[in-house]
């Protein structure tokens, strides 16, 4: 009885080691198992971490083009800000020189006149309103509109010969064209 008693024991024993390895294991799975879905959920986070990374550039680099374009048009607004105001203008610098073309025998009444021409081209030049050279000078269309033609010896072709209405710009913008005679 004795062995057989012994066999038991042993078989207890190795039941019970058994049991143990089995739970040694289970535990071991399951840390496996929560590694590999540990592993997954890291990438899984890795992946979003990629792409709000992306979403950031794109917005950061369409807040920069953003600001960029508001600045240039900002100075492009306080460049020509004169603008319309230089184009009203212009009619009375036109009547201070008819004015002054007159010949006239009050000489108060002339000397009025230029101080006040003065004064406006003056007030438009700080502004950056200057006229428009054409007289002598080659046809640009860009600058210069072209109102008649007339053959005159001694002259190149497309040369202005008259200017017939003052053409103006406000810094490198054309307010107004000069009217223009052109040598054909």
């Amino acid at each position: 009885m004795s062995d057989e008693k012994e066999v038991k024991e042993e078989q207890t024993a190795a039941a019970e080691e058994t049991e143990e390895i089995a739970e040694e294991e289970t535990p071991a799975q399951e840390e496996k198992d929560e590694i590999s879905e540990l592993k997954t959920q890291i990438s899984e986070l890795q992946d979003q971490v990629a792409i709000l990374k992306n979403e950031y550039a794109k917005a950061y680099a369409d807040t920069e083009n953003t600001r960029k374009r508001l600045t240039n048009d900002f100075e492009q607004r306080n460049k020509y800000r004169i603008q319309s105001f230089a184009l009203e203008i212009l009619p009375v610098l036109d009547n201070c020189e008819r004015a002054l073309a007159q010949e006239t025998s009050d000489e108060a009444y002339r000397k009025g006149v230029e101080m006040i021409y003065g004064q406006l081209r003056t007030a438009l030049e700080k502004e950056g309103v200057s006229e428009i050279e054409a007289e002598g000078k080659p046809f640009d269309a860009n600058w210069h509109q072209a109102l008649m033609m007339e053959h005159q010896d001694g002259t190149e072709p497309g040369i202005v010969l008259q200017v017939l209405q003052k053409g103006y710009k406000l810094k490198d913008r054309i307010l107004r064209a000069a009217m223009v005679k052109v040598s054909e």
